[in-house]
């Protein structure tokens, strides 16, 4: 349930961009290009001054808006990349510099002509971080200086606009007025808390700092423009009464629209405001009095049989798209696009598990998670790249994505996606236990009592707060607010959002006063809660009983050897020893933590791309284990876990199923087949076989399929049983653990699980690899060469088919890596999509792994690569 923000835009060059409306699609442009910038001490003249059109701009920079201070300096090849090497130790801090190193002058130049008759112009900021005046024409907008990283911020320039139709905006953006002392510590010394704005930039323990604190105007600015009245924060309600299935005819329901109204006139106003949706037209009379703005909610709508938003992994995510549109003697002043997604979110206190459930139209939903922090650590944000990135999340088959509270509300692009995908969304405010006092810490600059009344300015907190609710409250995947991370805002900022704010204006969702609150799951183990973040032996997903609705609980993610190449220099690729002071310089800056020996079972690595070879055969078990033995225990121990963390915004070694570069790595194909809907797996301490479904469909007539392959290809069926499975359900079956003690006890073997339909296709396919009794993989440090056949053929414009074929009377093809290459360079075409991957195939059978994306269609210029453990890296040309 999302309203557009895209609705009636024109780019900054004038170009329709469709498929909207005619009408929409001339009200509204972006204003993302032309911009120049200057450091404000090379600015001698008042903003009066540099805002008329006339006045010269020699020698000024070509700016990146939005972005930040950092992208335009890195953009004029003034900074080196801060992502790459030691590169960001070379760009001088905002704590050491002064805040006027980071303070600089923004000017566009734009057309727009003064409007006709009651005609309005308006000029929206979404972000700016941190402070910002801003002058038209040689006047000034605000009569005060805007603050606030995350209060949108408007302005009816109609009577400042240009006679002659050539306009000037000049806007001096400030910093954080505390930018803190990055000393290493979470947040640095955390007084960056101490400003309404993003924590992180002063580094933590998965990012080092952003230099300039992520100074500039950040999001969008657009110019709208409106008849008399304009449609501003219109609010959707859907409600889904009872228990429903994503087929079959649906019971009504209904769908509750009410929307602010502003005149901006001197004359009273008499005019409509309609929408239509699923066929049906909904209006209501409205009377505004001169320069005022009024709240109006339109008659509710009884949907019938509606068609219903699910999660993903669970039904389909439909979208209805409508307008609303105020008329005004026959002419419409304003529009705004919006898109529902009729759905209901409940939550329920689970008395056995002792945490919170979570439903959706009536039908409970065990949560897998992820952890996001933003999609870019410098802003640097697109369509393009949130779509890549919550497509990702989809194919791991997560269903919800968390926000963490030491970055941003996120964008309504961002939502967008999710609505797409299917992910629903908690989303924290912006408090986090390390920086706000949750706990004694020798690196922050103050002491408990201090940091915990932080920010400085609880107002700007409080308004911040309603506004981005106003922003995001009509998107079908936002499920939660919560109030911070590990930690919850000071009394009256707390009162204000659970007593005020969301019972006003957001009324439908649940809010959990902080990211591991009792209300969410009730802490009976003592301590944070938290966790695991390191690599753990799967035992400990599988057997050991943590938080009944964990929020944070990871383990390692380093990406391999082609994704390190693009940020460690080739001096620093050095393979990782576990022994004091084994890590290179740049591993240890980029935040690397350790495998410990988990790498040696298959061998000691003997150099860097060894090491990183080996390392996704971790990353997968590591994450297959996690989500596996999480939902094995669902609904008994468990109600729902959240990954830390499934993505980086910068090049972190820790904590990602894909690079900062959108590359995925084996943790993401892990999480991908421990996640399925429809699940066979094995506890590998004790050799139990479970299935898990998290479908609300009754499976019949499945046979559940269990073979040991040795080391030669050679299998052994342990056995082969036709069963039921239940719906939102994990059961248990039988133990192989004699069968692969007996088989695997002198080389290790591999253990298929399969579940097959009633016409023998294999709906979920599952295969392990076990060491020999003294825990090493000796049996695949001399696996024979598989002599796959490996064929590529392009499907249509978006889509490549690569089928892996293994002979048989051979070994198992183990775990291989297909890749899309461009032909010339023999790099990664990035970002692109595989159904699976690091796949391995059976002796007498074959793969098909498909390729999709936009970057398909982009680069003709393409071929496949494939290598694996025991097949040796081939190059396959398209046909």
């Amino acid at each position: 349930m999302q309203i557009n923000m895209v609705r009636k835009l024109l780019n900054a060059t004038g170009l329709l961009l469709l498929p909207f409306l005619p009408l929409a699609a001339q009200s509204q442009y972006e204003l993302n290009s032309g911009w120049q910038c200057n450091n404000i001490g090379k600015v001698t003249v008042k903003g009066e001054t540099l805002s008329s059109p006339s006045y010269g701009l020699k020698d000024w920079l070509p700016a990146t808006v939005p972005g930040t201070v950092l992208t335009t300096l890195l953009n004029n090849k003034l900074v080196p990349d801060p992502f790459y090497g030691m590169n960001n130790q070379r760009i001088p801090d905002i704590y050491f510099t002064g805040r006027d190193h980071y303070t600089y002058w923004f000017v566009k130049d734009f057309t727009e002509q003064q409007p006709a008759a009651d005609g309005q112009v308006w000029l929206h900021f979404r972000g700016v971080n941190d402070g910002c005046d801003i002058y038209l024409n040689g006047h000034r907008l605000n009569p005060s200086t805007h603050f606030g990283t995350y209060l949108r911020h408007s302005y009816n320039i109609t009577q400042w606009l240009a006679k002659d139709g050539h306009n000037r905006l000049a806007v001096v953006v400030y910093p954080p007025a505390i930018v803190g002392n990055p000393n290493g510590g979470q947040g640095g010394d955390g007084t960056i808390a101490k400003n309404v704005g993003p924590q992180y930039t002063a580094g933590w323990d998965w990012i080092q700092p952003m230099r300039d604190r992520n100074t500039g105007i950040w999001d969008k600015v657009t110019i709208e423009k409106t008849g008399a009245v304009r449609i501003k924060n219109p609010h959707i309600i859907t409600k889904v009464p009872g228990v429903r299935l994503p087929e079959g005819q649906q019971s009504p329901a209904t769908v509750q629209v009410s929307t602010e109204l502003e005149n901006a006139t001197a004359k009273t106003i008499a005019g409509t405001i309609r929408y239509k949706l699923a066929g049906n037209t909904v209006t209501a009379k409205v009377t505004l009095a001169p320069h005022s703005t009024a709240t109006v909610a339109l008659p509710d709508l009884e949907v019938k049989n509606p068609e219903l938003w699910w999660p993903s992994g669970y039904g389909e995510q439909h979208l209805y798209t409508s307008q609303l549109e105020f008329v005004n003697n026959s002419k419409t002043d304003d529009t705004e696009d919006i898109s529902v997604g009729i759905r209901e979110i409940q939550t329920y206190w689970n008395a056995h598990t002792r945490s919170r459930e979570v439903a959706v139209n009536g039908q409970k939903i065990f949560i897998k998670g992820g952890n996001w922090i933003t999609s870019d650590a410098m802003f640097r944000f697109s369509d393009e790249r949130y779509d890549a990135e919550i497509r990702f999340h989809r194919d791991m088959n997560l269903n919800l994505i968390r926000i963490w509270g030491g970055s941003l509300t996120e964008r309504p692009e961002f939502y967008e996606a999710c609505d797409r995908y299917g992910l629903l969304v908690f989303q924290d405010f912006w408090m986090s236990g390390d920086c706000n006092g949750r706990w004694v810490d020798p690196m922050k600059k103050e002491d408990q009592w201090t940091r915990r009344n932080y920010p400085d300015d609880h107002n700007l907190f409080i308004t911040s707060v309603a506004d981005q609710v106003k922003m995001l409250r009509n998107y079908a995947s936002l499920a939660f607010w919560c109030g911070g991370n590990e930690i919850t805002p000071p009394a009256d900022i707390l009162s204000a959002i659970k007593d005020s704010i969301l019972p006003q204006l957001d009324n439908t969702r649940f809010f959990f006063h902080y990211s591991n609150t009792d209300s969410m799951s009730y802490n009976f183990l003592g301590g944070n809660g938290d966790g695991p973040y390191n690599i753990q032996p799967m035992s400990v997903f599988w057997n050991e009983r943590t938080f009944p609705f964990n929020s944070e609980v990871g383990s390692v993610g380093v990406g391999d050897y082609e994704s390190l190449e693009r940020f460690i220099p080739a001096a620093n690729m050095k393979a990782p020893v576990n022994a004091p002071g084994g890590v290179d310089s740049v591993w240890d800056y980029h935040k690397y933590i350790p495998y410990f020996d988990h790498l040696d079972p298959y061998g000691k690595p003997e150099n860097v791309k060894d090491f990183a070879n080996k390392a996704q055969l971790v990353n997968y078990d590591q994450y297959r284990a996690l989500m596996e033995g999480f939902s094995s225990h669902m609904w008994d121990w468990y109600t729902g876990v959240i990954i830390w963390k499934t993505q980086n915004p910068w090049t972190a070694l820790r904590g990602q199923m894909y690079d900062y570069y959108l590359d995925p790595n084996a943790c993401l194909y892990g999480l991908h087949n421990g996640s399925a809907p429809l699940h066979a797996m094995c506890n590998p301490i004790d050799g139990t076989i479970l299935t898990v479904n998290n479908t609300f469909r009754y499976y019949t007539d499945i046979m559940l399929e269990l073979k040991v392959y040795n080391m030669k290809g050679e299998d052994t069926l342990i056995t082969q049983v036709f069963t039921e499975i239940s719906p939102k359900t994990s059961q248990k079956y039988l133990s192989v653990k004699s069968a692969l003690d007996k088989l695997g006890s002198s080389e290790g073997v591999f253990l298929s699980v399969r579940l097959r339909d009633k016409d023998r296709k294999v709906i979920d396919d599952n295969l392990y690899w076990f060491p020999d009794a003294k825990g090493n993989y000796s049996g695949l440090q001399k696996m024979k060469a598989a002599k796959v056949q490996i064929t590529a053929q392009k499907i249509d414009d978006e889509n490549i088919s690569v089928k892996i074929s293994n002979p048989a009377n051979g070994p198992v093809a183990f775990f291989n890596r297909v890749s899309l290459v461009d032909t010339k360079t023999k790099k990664r075409i990035l970002p692109v999509f595989y159904n699976d991957n690091y796949v391995s195939v059976l002796p007498g059978e074959e793969k098909i792994v498909t390729i999709s994306g936009a970057a398909v269609k982009r680069n003709g210029n393409a071929e496949v690569t494939v290598y694996g453990w025991n097949v040796p890296e081939q190059t396959i040309n398209i046909r």
